[in-house]
C-alpha cells in the first residue's frame, strides 16, 4: 500500500509516460491486461473440472452453490470480456 504523496507520485510518473510514449504505454497497458485474463480463464476452467469432485466429496447443495458461483463468474467474464482479453 502506497502513502497518498507516493501514490500521488506514482500517477505523475504514469500520466508522464503515457503522454511522452502512447505506444509503449499501451503495448504495456494489453499485455498486463492478457496476462490477468489467461490466469482467470485457467482458474475458471480448473474450477469446472473440480465441480464433479465437489459434488460427489461435499454434497449437493455445496454442488449447487459452487455450480452457482461458476455461472456467475462465466457471466461476469462474457460481460467483461474485452477488459480480460
Amino acid at each position: 500500500m502506497l502513502s497518498k504523496e507516493d501514490q500521488r507520485r506514482f500517477e505523475q510518473i504514469t500520466r508522464h509516460l503515457r503522454e511522452s510514449d502512447p505506444a509503449f504505454f499501451a503495448r504495456l497497458d494489453n499485455r498486463a491486461r492478457g496476462r490477468h485474463g489467461r490466469w482467470l480463464l485457467l482458474l475458471t476452467v480448473v474450477l469446472w473440472a473440480a465441480l464433479p469432485a465437489t459434488t460427489v466429496l461435499a454434497g449437493r447443495l455445496a454442488g449447487a452453490i459452487f455450480a452457482v458461483v461458476l455461472v456467475t463468474n462465466a457471466a461476469l467474464m462474457w460481460r467483461f470480456r474485452q477488459r480480460w482479453l
